[in-house]
Formats: structure tokens, sequence, C-alpha cells
């Protein structure tokens, strides 16, 4: 069993995962920082200084404080605020990816179109060539 374990781990679809998933831990987080620190600012002072961090509503009389953190040790809270940077992180991401796939989808009709275009010569077998010549000989040859 040990053996076929290293087998599957070997493989290279296994190392291509593993590479993946850790520059997409990397790159999630630059989104979110893209988004809580550029992005989010910059909503927040065009509709009025908000802050959707700490967008809250508390689901218990108990929970009466101004920000989201406090409120959170007060009660339960439903933090809709966070799902709005969320799912704006989400979108983004989802934008780059769309992008990615579609430029390398335009990459792979490119390379297609030219091997379409150049197709290459396939080389004629030793027998073909020399039935061909026989062929030609025979035609040159005058009629009896």
């Amino acid at each position: 069993m040990l053996n076929e374990f290293k087998a599957f781990i070997a493989r290279g679809n296994v190392m291509d995962l593993a590479v993946g998933v850790i520059i997409g831990g990397a790159f999630g987080g630059i989104v979110r920082s893209l988004v809580d620190d550029i992005i989010m600012p910059i909503v927040g002072a065009i509709f009025g200084g908000f802050d959707f961090s700490n967008y809250f509503i508390g689901l218990s009389s108990n929970v009466n404080a101004p920000t989201l953190a406090a409120a959170r040790q007060q009660g339960a809270v439903l933090a809709y605020g966070s799902f709005i940077t969320v799912l704006i992180n989400f979108m983004i991401l989802a934008w780059i990816i769309f992008l990615m796939v579609k430029g390398v989808n335009t990459l792979q009709k490119q390379v297609e179109k030219q091997k379409k275009a150049a197709p290459e010569e396939v080389a004629t077998p030793a027998d073909v060539a020399l039935l061909t010549e026989i062929r030609d000989l025979l035609a040159k040859r005058p009629a009896v």
C-alpha cells in the first residue's frame, strides 16, 4: 500500500494540483488585501465613508456594540458586511480566473490554427516511392 501511495504522489497531476493550491492560497491573500485595503475604502469614500466590515444585525437584545468585533463578544450577530466583502473577493477571483481561462483558450485556438495552416509533409514510404518510380518509367516507355 505504501508503494501505491508513493506512485500516486509521484504522478504529475498530484504535484500540479499541490502547486496550484499553494499558489491559489497566496493569490487569494493578494485579492483579499486588494479588496480590504484598496477597493473597499474607495467604495466607502464614494458612498459616504462607511465601512462594510462593521455592518451587522444583532440577533439578540444584548448586542448594542458599534463594531462587529465588540458585537460578537456580546452575542450572535448576522455580519452581512463581512459577507459583502467576501462576495466582492469571490467576484474578483472569478473574473481573474475567467480571463485566464479565456486567454489560454485563445492561445490554444491560435496553436490549432497554425497547425492546420502548415501541415507537415509526410515522408513517402520507400515502397511507395519505388512503385511510383516504376510507374513513371513504364509511362515513358514507347507502346509496343
